[in-house]
């Protein structure tokens, strides 16, 4: 048949091409095989039907990371309904709100989060159902429901209403059909290019789009092997599933790359003497790509397909990981687009752009404003007419709110946020998240956030103590002396309108977003 349009045509087709495969595994678990998870997907619809669910109906589902959640989203959007994906990080009165917000008739809950939610879910109209129960009894019932009893689905049907996170403020209800999402895991595999049989490690969250269409639908669909954590990430839980896994495949956000480059890598091209030896024309080569391979064997030796998103990648480690040969690569997109727009393969990276557009979208820049139109652009926010009026232009386009520009390659560079952009007294235009870039190469700074304050520009620092104790102990007791040396090397790097009054110390550590993003209106 052609190239799926529906999630249950989606599930049709893996299962009928990859049937005894594993779809899905949580690691030290058995593994559940794509003719298992046809059977659980039609375990579930016959579910939904008996609790009274209709097509159009919103589901809303709430659990960490398991094969249970794959199939309950796929059972739900197969079914006809329209799946709620919420995020583990929302507090339970965010959860309560979507609820209330989605008009979900049925909550679909794992286990952990029935507890979390606790006596706020009193009252509530909408019936509970445990996730790790339904998933077992469907895949124990085993046989199918037949499709043809189904109703129809079409591609312009709504599959999904996800709840952003969102840097600026509320959450909004982005509204994506079986066309938006599967348009978008189709065209996206010109980048990963998943094979059958490959391994992929989930790190992100299942409800987050990123992870949803390119971690989950996406090796899906091209009858790859997904796995999942059994327990929260931690440096000594991701270094044991690594070595288990030995992933081909993984997609994080850039915190987790640059966390290991700067405390893996780096110390040791600037140790002395490979920081001299890696200057000599030719040697400076060999000594990257060693240390390439070893960041690939810290990988668990098999990776080729590191994909970057959710954040911009800071400048100095993505130079460590282009001349080192790693196979990282770059994505651009936003909940509303479902999400990629533009995106880079291993080995075709230019540096700071996150590469060409996506086949079958079409970007332009308007006024400096990256805008996009195709068959993955969302039908709009939920039940809020207003707000989705605002981010589309007369002409139909979506208006992502960042800043770009091509260069004469047609490769995307994406430059920050319209509403971060930060006057200056003559007009100028500064960009916040250019001059962070810069703040954050310093070995002792783990992130920071550069912010307009009485008409000074003013850097909130979060330091890295263990570094300075380590390599800079002469600042391990005066953090203020350490940061006036970082804003004045800074400053001579930064354009006169661009520079920094002062640094401040940041003494916990930034509220973020699930992709890792500083929800920067927490700090204006």
């Amino acid at each position: 048949m052609d190239t799926p349009q529906t999630t249950r045509e989606l599930v049709h087709e893996s299962v009928r091409r990859f049937g005894d495969g594993i779809a899905f595994r949580t690691i030290h678990q058995e593994g559940v095989s794509f003719a298992a998870m046809g059977c659980a997907v039609a375990g579930i619809r016959r579910r939904l039907a008996l609790l009274g669910v209709e097509p159009g109906d919103r589901v809303l589902l709430l659990s960490e990371s398991q094969p249970a959640w794959p199939a309950a989203y796929l059972g739900i959007t197969s079914f006809g309904a329209r799946v709620v994906p919420v995020l583990t990080e929302f507090i339970p009165e965010d959860v309560i709100s979507i609820l209330d917000h989605s008009e979900a008739s049925v909550c679909i809950l794992s286990r952990k989060h029935r507890e979390r939610l606790g006596t706020l879910m009193d009252g509530k109209q909408a019936t509970v159902v445990i996730l790790e129960d339904l998933f077992a009894e469907a895949l124990a019932a085993g046989a199918n429901d037949g499709e043809d009893q189904l109703p129809a689905l079409t591609k312009d049907d709504v599959a999904a209403i996800i709840y952003t996170s969102g840097t600026t403020g509320h959450s909004k209800g982005v509204v994506l059909t079986h066309g938006n999402i599967l348009s978008n895991v189709f065209a996206s595999d010109t980048f990963a290019g998943v094979q059958p049989g490959e391994e992929m490690l989930s790190l992100l969250p299942l409800a987050h789009t990123y992870e949803c269409t390119l971690g989950m639908l996406l090796p899906f669909a091209m009858g790859a092997t997904v796995n999942y954590l059994d327990r929260t990430v931690s440096p000594s839980v991701l270094l044991k599933a690594l070595e288990l896994v030995k992933p081909h495949l993984v997609l994080a956000v850039p915190l987790l790359i640059e966390k290991t480059v700067r405390a893996k890598v780096m110390p040791k091209l600037n140790k002395p003497p490979v920081k001299y030896l890696r200057r000599i024309p030719g040697l400076g080569g060999v000594i990257y790509r060693a240390a390439g391979k070893k960041l690939v064997a810290a990988f668990g030796g098999r990776l080729r397909f590191f994909g970057i998103g959710g954040a911009p990648l800071a400048a100095d480690v993505e130079d460590v990981l282009f001349r080192s040969g790693f196979p990282y690569a770059i994505g651009y997109g936003l909940t509303e687009t479902a999400p990629l727009l533009a995106g880079t393969s291993p080995g075709a990276n230019t540096r700071r752009s996150t590469g060409t557009v996506v086949p079958g979208v079409e970007v332009r820049i308007r006024d400096g404003e990256i805008q996009a139109r195709g068959p993955n652009i969302m039908q709009g926010y939920y039940r809020n007419e207003e707000q989705t009026s605002e981010v589309f232009t007369d002409d139909g386009w979506f208006r992502t709110g960042d800043l770009g520009e091509f260069d004469a390659e047609n490769r995307l560079y994406v430059k920050g946020r319209i509403k971060t952009v930060i006057i200056g007294s003559s007009g100028e235009n500064i960009y916040p998240e250019a001059i962070e870039a810069v703040i954050n190469q310093f070995t002792g700074v783990v992130e920071s956030l550069v912010l307009e304050k009485g008409g000074r520009l003013v850097a909130r620092v979060l330091l890295d103590y263990e570094q300075l104790a380590a390599q800079y102990r002469e600042y391990a007791d005066n953090a203020g002396q350490y940061l006036e040396k970082v804003r004045r090397q800074v400053n001579e790097k930064m354009s006169t309108f661009s520079r920094l009054t002062e640094l401040v110390e940041q003494s916990e550590p930034f509220e973020k977003t699930p992709t890792m993003k500083i929800k920067r209106f927490r700090y204006y």
